[in-house]
């Protein structure tokens, strides 16, 4: 369907109506999958011809990039990540936003309809079978660090980067442009609202973990605010660390934690749990009862699914010449404090309580009877008609802990 005509007075009109409209989005917060169709659309009504639009941008994650946002008239929102990497991906070397953000200008403009040798990027030939018949791009650079590496300009600069196609017969006129780079600014504004958002998500998730993010984000930062929270909690920890880093470079420490701990970092998360904190070569993840049903089961259903990973991991690790090592797994269950704790300005989401102290003191047993994964009867009692590989291995008394502890591991 073709866009409505409307003089230039009535597209003015439209576009302020849309500037305000847009800052608002801003101020509310709203997702860009959620504004960005409703702004094209509206632009459509505007009289723009629009058949596709792309805003890309920068993100603050750890495997991501670039994330792209992309509006189709036809086919609605779509989100698209790309992985952050130390070499950039030819098709991207070849495509008009790297030519954008690697020349001195602000804009690229080309007919389809016309191709030009000096600007036929392959992606162009894509949009051509689409009936597109006219491109547009323009950059809007919000900070640029002169330091970082120029792998991927999108990488190393904080700003967007937004292009325009159309299938109208002869393109987008100048009025149409005129009119689009008039909506710009509060574009930009918007969008930059939300990639700071999107930065603080991606930011406290990383360091904090997805739980903890969403709850500082939320407001939860008074120190000494907690929770009690019944949670089946993860005491993860490397066996032979203390050695192996007298004995190996840095390098290879770093790389070998990084490789383990991803490892076990996907295993909690992909059953649901929460990673709270690495310690040296441990970390402290729990598994919300009162968030995730049967609990106790979906936190040993991990254990086991961490005990196959290492072993195909160290595999791998094997075969390439790597150290390899095992590790012990504590876990419990009972009422933590989940909340902030810590100084005035530096605070720590966490979990503390008696049982996360018990849970430290059975992984301490680990070694002593000689099992890599223990389990106390607060998380093995329930299951042990369902799961019949959990054995007792006995009653123990542990260190500062009143009660004795009947321990369990999966044979």
């Amino acid at each position: 369907m073709a866009p409505p005509t409307l003089d230039n007075r009535e597209m003015a009109a439209a576009l302020s109506d849309l500037t305000a409209w847009l800052i608002q989005q801003g101020l509310e917060n709203t997702p860009v999958e959620t504004w960005l169709g409703a702004c094209c659309n509206r632009l459509v009504t505007a009289g723009i011809p629009l058949q596709r639009v792309s805003i890309s941008l920068r993100a603050h994650h750890p495997e991501i990039g670039t994330m792209a946002f992309r509006w189709t008239r036809d086919g609605g929102n779509e989100r698209e990540n790309f992985e952050r990497t130390t070499e950039a991906p030819e098709e991207y070397l070849q495509s008009p936003i790297y030519y954008l953000l690697s020349n001195n200008t602000e804009e690229i403009r080309q007919k389809l309809t016309v191709p030009d040798p000096a600007l036929n990027f392959p992606i162009f030939n894509l949009f051509r079978e689409r009936g597109a018949t006219d491109y547009f791009a323009t950059k809007r650079m919000f900070l640029r660090k002169d330091n970082a590496a120029p792998v991927d300009p999108m990488q190393t600069e904080e700003g967007v980067v937004v292009s325009l196609t159309t299938d109208a017969p002869d393109g987008f006129t100048d009025d149409h442009l005129d009119g689009f780079r008039q909506l710009l600014p509060p574009l930009c504004v918007t969008m930059k609202c939300a990639a700071n958002r999107l930065m603080a998500e991606d930011i406290t998730a990383a360091y904090m973990g997805r739980d903890a993010s969403k709850r500082v984000l939320s407001g939860d930062i008074s120190r000494g605010s907690t929770q009690t929270i019944p949670a089946v909690i993860w005491y993860f920890d490397l066996k032979g660390f203390t050695k192996m880093s007298e004995t190996l470079p840095g390098p290879a420490i770093i790389e070998m934690l990084n490789d383990y701990f991803a490892e076990a970092v996907d295993v909690v998360e992909r059953h649901g749990g929460n990673v709270l904190k690495f310690m040296g070569d441990g970390l402290l993840a729990i598994f919300d009862m009162d968030q995730i049903p049967d609990a106790r089961r979906v936190a040993i259903e991990a254990a086991l699914e961490l005990r196959d990973g290492f072993i195909t991991l160290n595999d791998r690790r094997k075969a390439d010449g790597l150290t390899v090592t095992d590790f012990t797994l504590a876990l419990h269950a009972g009422d933590v404090l989940y909340g902030n704790i810590g100084g005035k300005n530096r605070l720590d989401f966490t979990v503390i309580g008696p049982a996360v102290n018990t849970t430290s003191r059975i992984l301490g047993m680990c070694s002593a009877v000689d099992q890599a994964i223990v389990i106390s009867a607060k998380v093995a009692a329930p299951l042990l008609e369902s799961i019949p590989d959990l054995v007792s291995l006995g009653q123990y008394r542990l260190r500062g802990v009143r009660e004795r502890q009947e321990l369990f591991t999966l044979d």
